[in-house]
């Protein structure tokens, strides 16, 4: 966890930013990335330094060669040891007309950053901007991997303008909750098809750092982990350069990120590739028949992009597969005849395990759309005996456009280090989730529809016509109390915006 001085440190590189011109937050986190990969570079080449100097060994991998580059200036001054110490114009002039070109070779060697930055350039023209950032970047003690990830994760939480197109960045605690419902395995191989700035990613490498620890210390473990398990496809280059990066400063060394139009690219070279997908993709509305991938359009024939993502996420997923991903509502109860297949495949094809309703504050201030988590697995015959629902109203954050905390750090998200009692789980129920969940074969299935979770078998499911919204099935005993209680208003409120939902989706579809 960073501490109030590294939240400063990095505050005021961000403010410094603003003051010297650089307004737009995605340019802003976009330069400090670049500037972050020349520090690695130099660190990893100090590495090879002194591992060779010790075993008294070649380097194996020499990032800066001997001699100078096509401009005449030596490769040892493109370190970011060495140019940090030059007066701002001199600094200037290397990094702008040397570094960077040296960074758009790098794509050659390989790796998936490198290839991002073929286009990388230096956003900027105040020297004394430049040597300020590198003063104060340098100054943050980001030694070890957690203060890397959790530095890069505080910067991320800065991008003001996420929200835009459709795309906003999911809650840290919403994401680890997801990564604890799959379970990651160091054998799977997980995919994000919409993958940002890739924390569902980042999120269960950190998963199988604490929970499978031994995986890193065998050698086909290790390479898997390191080279082949992590896939995120984007089509924002922006958006890929930072997903690389904070990967890599999340300690995995060569991450598979890669541009991709999800849903208007075919998907034979991957079909059935991964056995874990986890996402939160963005839902801009409708895509163009014409602009939409044609083995998507076998499995469901649409226009919404919803439907064709959960169409994806099946597609790209082997037999046996699993997903955690997050879907606006009127996937749960759409009307159209592709939403009803789409919710018919999932039921009666595969095997769909859990529908876990959010508040709708989850996203916020950047939307307040309404959305649930679906958990399926791909299995091709079948499988659904009971889904297990769960009505999550508290996340452990405010709702409103503050989403101040409500508990202390030590309880919140879905694993607190502390157990919470019965009034804070009335503030954060992530932690009951994955209780119910893994009873879910158990108790769970005697529970009633008044309860906060409870299952709905198959034939239920089938007989409301795949209807998988909460509020088809939750249940509110009003015989129960004398005076309408506030979770009775509650529950009656979201059956009246279920309908509303359900209203407006019926009068798109007839206006085509």
């Amino acid at each position: 966890m960073l501490t109030g001085d590294i939240r400063k440190q990095i505050d005021s590189i961000w403010n410094d930013f603003w003051a010297g011109g650089v307004a737009n937050p995605l340019s802003v986190m976009e330069q400090m990335t670049y500037l972050l990969f020349i520090k690695r570079l130099d660190e990893l080449h100090t590495l090879e330094e002194r591992k060779s100097q010790t075993l008294k060994i070649p380097m194996e991998r020499c990032i800066f060669p001997e001699g100078k580059d096509e401009k005449g200036r030596p490769y040892e001054d493109l370190r970011w040891s060495r140019f940090k110490n030059f007066e701002p114009r001199e600094m200037m002039e290397v990094v702008d007309e040397h570094v960077f070109p040296f960074l758009r070779t790098l794509g050659a060697e390989g790796s998936s950053y490198g290839h991002h930055m073929r286009d990388a350039r230096l956003g900027f023209s105040n020297p004394a901007l430049l040597a300020k950032v590198v003063e104060k970047l340098d100054r943050i003690p980001m030694e070890d991997r957690d203060t890397k990830g959790d530095a890069y994760e505080y910067m991320l939480s800065r991008i003001a303008s996420a929200g835009q197109n459709g795309q906003f960045r999911t809650p840290r605690h919403i994401i680890k909750l997801m990564v604890e419902l799959t379970e990651p395995q160091p054998t799977d191989v997980i995919c994000d098809p919409a993958s940002g700035t890739c924390g569902f990613l980042v999120a269960a490498g950190e998963y199988l750092r604490e929970k499978h620890p031994e995986a890193l210390r065998d050698p086909s473990l290790r390479a898997h982990f390191h080279g082949n398990m992590f896939h995120g496809f984007d089509f924002d280059t922006t958006m890929l350069r930072i997903g690389s990066m904070n990967m890599i400063l999340h300690g995995v060394e060569n991450p598979n990120v890669t541009y991709r139009d999800s849903l208007a690219e075919d998907h034979a070279e991957d079909a059935g590739a991964y056995s874990l997908v986890l996402a939160n993709p963005p839902f801009a509305g409708s895509l163009d028949y014409e602009a939409t991938a044609k083995d998507l359009q076998k499995i469901v024939k649409t226009k919404k992009t919803e439907l064709l993502f959960v169409a994806l996420f099946l597609r790209l997923l082997k037999t046996g597969g699993r997903a955690a991903v997050i879907v606006p509502d009127g996937v749960l109860f759409g009307s159209s005849k592709a939403h009803k297949e789409i919710r018919r495949m999932l039921v009666e094809d595969h095997k769909l395990d859990a529908v876990i309703k959010l508040p709708s504050g989850v996203f916020r201030p950047y939307a307040g759309v309404s959305t649930a988590i679906l958990v399926f697995t791909k299995t091709g015959v079948g499988g659904t005996e009971n889904v297990w629902f769960y009505d999550v109203q508290a996340d452990g954050l405010s709702l409103d456009d503050k989403r101040t905390e409500l508990l202390s750090l030590d309880k919140l998200g879905p694993v607190p280090e502390k157990a919470l009692s019965d009034a804070e789980h009335e503030k954060n129920n992530l932690p009951d989730v994955l209780v119910r969940w893994r009873d879910r074969a158990g108790t769970e299935i005697e529970n009633p529809r008044t309860a906060q979770s409870f299952c709905v078998s198959r034939e239920d499911i089938v007989a409301a016509g795949y209807d998988l919204s909460l509020n088809r099935h939750k249940m509110v005993e009003h015989e129960e109390v004398e005076h309408e209680s506030p979770t009775d208003i509650i529950a009656e409120l979201r059956t009246i915006e279920t309908d509303i939902a359900k209203g407006l989706d019926r009068l798109e579809e007839m206006l085509g």
